[in-house]
């Protein structure tokens, strides 16, 4: 079952040059969902075109099994949490507490009902022992971290992360891959990933690969992401797992594709 059909959608930000293009995908309830491709190919569109704000020029988004239009896109927005390249854009409260009741009180949830939800959300993203600092205090991993138990508190069916690591650094973006794969191991919550990084696109259910505004590949990323040529002709790598499993296989040595990630963790 599909939680969102995107149907033949097509947008332009000057009326010219088409940043979709006739652009069809369907994401399964439950699944961790990769959109990768180089900056400008189109993908944070798609993020921005799901939860209605940019509007397209032709086709259909369906999200769990409402029509995209003005009277349903504030029901949809309801069933979306999305998290955005830069934390600081999003931060609203003087701390972390302040922060995560923000969306609870524009939802007019009840303040006694608050500090339940608040610190199981912190809790879910290991930031509960920082309710009450400043978030410029915090590395940008732990206020990516904010981010995301902001989005979660509002019990969102789905989860979009536009490009939420690609101002981290490697420590921060290891934290937050983590979580995210975390969130989805223990909820069947529907995660929308929009990214660059290829490695983080190598542990998705499903990757779809974009170019110049479409789809030019999609499927499991073991087989989509092994094709090196298609990847190189957009400027994008494969991951460092399977360079790891090739440079092996040219001394002969034969790696099993189900012990390669425990290698490459161990290196």
């Amino acid at each position: 079952m599909s939680i969102i059909e995107i149907k033949n959608i097509s947008f332009s930000y000057n009326n010219v040059d088409l940043a979709l293009n006739d652009v069809s995908l369907s994401i399964p309830q439950g699944k961790y969902v990769t959109i990768v491709g180089h900056n400008g190919s189109g993908k944070s569109t798609i993020a921005k075109c799901i939860i209605g704000l940019l509007q397209t020029s032709a086709g259909e988004i369906i999200v769990d099994n409402l029509v995209l239009n003005n009277e349903n896109v504030d029901a949809i927005r309801s069933k979306v949490g999305l998290v955005f390249q830069n934390p600081d854009n999003q931060f609203i409260g003087s701390t972390v507490k302040d922060d995560i009741a923000f969306g609870l009180e524009n939802r007019r949830v009840d303040p006694k009902d608050m500090d339940e939800i608040i610190d199981r959300f912190a809790k879910a993203v290991n930031m509960h022992e920082y309710l009450n600092f400043e978030p410029t205090k915090l590395s940008g991993g732990q206020k990516q971290r904010v981010a995301i138990a902001g989005a979660l508190s509002m019990t969102p069916q789905i989860l979009i992360l536009d490009e939420a690591t690609s101002m981290l650094d490697p420590k921060g973006k290891s934290e937050v891959n983590d979580l995210v794969k975390q969130l989805h191991s223990q909820t069947n919550m529907t995660i929308i990933s929009i990214t660059h990084d290829i490695e983080e696109a190598y542990q998705s259910d499903i990757v779809y690969v974009m170019n110049e505004g479409k789809i030019i590949e999609f499927g499991d990323p073991k087989d989509v992401l092994a094709k090196e040529t298609l990847l190189k002709s957009i400027k994008l790598d494969i991951p460092f797992a399977l360079k790891f499993k090739y440079a092996l296989n040219k001394v002969g040595i034969i790696v099993n594709d189900s012990n390669l990630e425990g290698m490459v963790k161990e290196l």
